[in-house]
Order: structure tokens, then C-alpha cells, then sequence
């Protein structure tokens, strides 16, 4: 793939995105101030050259962005050809991973969760990747469970004919990640007591609590069931930080039937948010975010005079 001459401008840093102030009626009579902090907003100020580049809604907008920034400046500057990377059917960090390489021609491949999907016609998302120029592998659910296995994982590279890419783990989390994380946290500094953010992999979490001051506290909303998102944080933060760092709970329990799962009374619910507040909400991660905080406030779990932020990490 050819790659742009204007490689450095699109990874140098981003200006910090917009915080947007919310006036909603189950927060302000309970004593809450919400803020939303509008990383789906984080790159509409980017020049670029639109003839090389393509439309500007193809860019992969906030906390994918934020992860995969130090990885694929990692990637460009060790020589790597490609990059694989993996995700179920509908990820957007497959869609994002697919658009970063189109825009910095580096090639791409996909490694998706569940053989059964072969040869099938491919949803909206699986599409976009395509069109982005990802080749896509499929394999079994089975084996895409221990893909972070040494063998496994040399084994599903070769089957994909992506044994010289470079990789980057389910979510695009990793060290490099969480240090592109921590600044999502460094931008809210001051701005809130607490900071919430919805969790598919944890590194997003991992790296914003890393990144605030103290006195603040991350919390985040889990959009797979399960409960095994805590050991993950810890891990990742080991291997970014050397160990803890900074303040950070989870908030189980909203996750709405598991990943991609929206219920329709979850539907009404961002679409209500939407007519409210003229803000779009994305369904698989921020909608569950957004109601979790609003059960959450109801519930009494923040204090009056509490400010919350809550970070809006993509759009529909």
C-alpha cells in the first residue's frame, strides 16, 4: 500500500476533545453535574488531503484512536508490512484498525472470532473493514479463545499469512495503549470528580485512572458479562506502569445480555438521550454507559455536589 507523505501529522497528538455539559433533569435534581467528554469529537480539526486520504468519517475516532496511535507509530517506524490484529464481527476496533491502515497505507488483517461466519456475506461492520482494505480470517471460536497462547497464536499468524505484522492484541490494548490512554486522563484533570467510561478490554480504563489527579476516581461500565475485567486492568496496568495506578472500580451488572447486545428498552433509551440533548449515541459501548450512570445516580451511588464525566468513546 502506498503510503501518505503526511504520515506525521496524523499520528502527532490530537488537541484535547471537547467537554460538553449536560442539563438532565435525573442528574441536576439529585445534586449531579454531568459532562460529556466527546471523544467521538477528538479529530474534527485534522487537515488532511481528502483526494489521498478519503472521507473524514472513515477516521477512527477517540479512545480506538487513543490506543492505536502508539502502536502504529510502532509499527511504521520497526518496518513492519502489515499489522493483525483480532476482534468478533461486529468490533469497532477491527473497523478502526482497518481505517488507520487504509489512511497510513499499512497494510491490515483482521483475525475474527467464529469459522462459522466464512463465506457468508459479511454484516455492516465486517464490510467496512473489507472496504478499508483488511483481509479477513475467520477461525473458531475455540481457538480464538487461547489466541494469547505463544502456539496458538504463531499458528493463527501463519494460517493468516500474517507472520511478519505487526500485532495488536483484541481491543488494541497494551502497554503502548495505555500510555495514549493516560492523556484521556491528564484532559480531565480538575474537570470532575468522576470520571466513567464504558469497558470492552479494560485498557481504555487502565490508562484513563492512570492519567487523572488525585482525588479523582475512574469508573467503569462493563459491556460484556462475566467479571473478569478486574485481574485484566491489573494486568495491563503491571505491564504499562509497573503496578497500580490510580483510583478505579467497576460497575458490573449493565451490560444488557452481553456484547452488542442492545435490548430495545436500551434502544429507547439512547434514542430518548438523543432527543434530549441532540447528542449521538453509539449503542454498543456509550449507550450502556450512559445508563448505567443514570441508574447509578438514581440509585445514590455519587453524592450530591459530585461532577461526573462521562467519556463518549465513539459514534453510531
Amino acid at each position: 500500500m502506498n503510503r501518505p507523505a503526511n504520515v506525521d501529522v496524523l499520528l502527532r497528538p490530537r488537541p484535547p476533545s471537547p467537554l460538553q455539559e449536560i442539563r438532565d433533569d435525573r442528574f441536576e435534581r439529585l445534586g449531579v453535574r454531568l459532562l460529556l467528554k466527546r471523544d467521538d469529537l477528538i479529530h474534527t480539526t485534522i487537515p488532511w488531503d481528502t483526494d489521498v486520504l478519503g472521507p473524514v468519517d472513515l477516521y477512527p475516532p477517540g479512545n480506538k484512536w487513543r490506543k492505536l496511535a502508539p502502536n502504529l507509530r510502532a509499527a511504521l517506524d520497526g518496518g513492519f508490512p502489515a499489522l493483525v490484529t483480532f476482534g468478533g464481527a461486529y468490533s469497532n476496533h477491527l473497523r478502526a484498525t482497518a481505517a488507520a491502515g487504509r489512511l497510513l497505507g499499512l497494510a491490515t488483517v483482521g483475525v475474527v472470532r467464529g469459522d462459522e461466519l466464512a463465506g457468508r456475506p459479511l454484516n455492516p461492520s465486517l464490510a467496512r473493514c473489507a472496504a478499508d482494505g483488511m483481509r479477513l480470517h475467520f477461525t473458531s471460536r475455540s481457538e480464538y479463545r487461547r489466541k494469547a497462547e505463544p502456539e496458538t497464536l504463531a499458528r493463527l499468524l501463519g494460517a493468516a499469512g500474517a507472520e511478519e505484522a505487526y500485532v495488536v492484541p483484541e481491543g488494541g490494548s497494551n502497554a503502548l495503549a495505555l500510555s495514549g490512554c493516560a492523556e484521556l486522563g491528564r484532559e480531565l484533570r480538575g474537570a470532575a470528580d468522576v470520571v466513567a467510561v464504558a469497558c470492552g478490554t479494560g485498557g481504555t480504563l487502565a490508562g484513563l485512572a492512570a492519567g487523572l489527579a488525585p482525588g479523582q476516581r475512574a469508573w467503569g461500565v462493563p459491556v460484556l458479562a462475566g467479571g473478569f475485567l478486574a485481574a485484566e486492568i491489573r494486568s495491563l496496568q503491571r505491564a504499562a506502569f509497573g503496578g497500580p495506578a490510580g483510583d478505579w472500580t467497576l460497575a458490573e451488572g449493565f451490560d444488557h445480555g452481553g456484547y452488542a447486545k442492545v435490548p430495545a428498552e436500551l434502544d429507547a433509551f439512547a434514542a430518548d438521550f438523543e432527543r434530549r440533548h441532540g447528542v449521538p449515541v453509539e449503542r454498543v459501548y456509550v449507550a450502556k454507559l450512559l445508563w448505567a450512570l443514570t441508574a447509578l445516580t438514581e440509585s445514590g451511588a455519587f453524592p450530591r455536589g459530585t461532577t461526573l464525566a462521562a467519556v463518549v468513546t465513539g459514534r453510531p
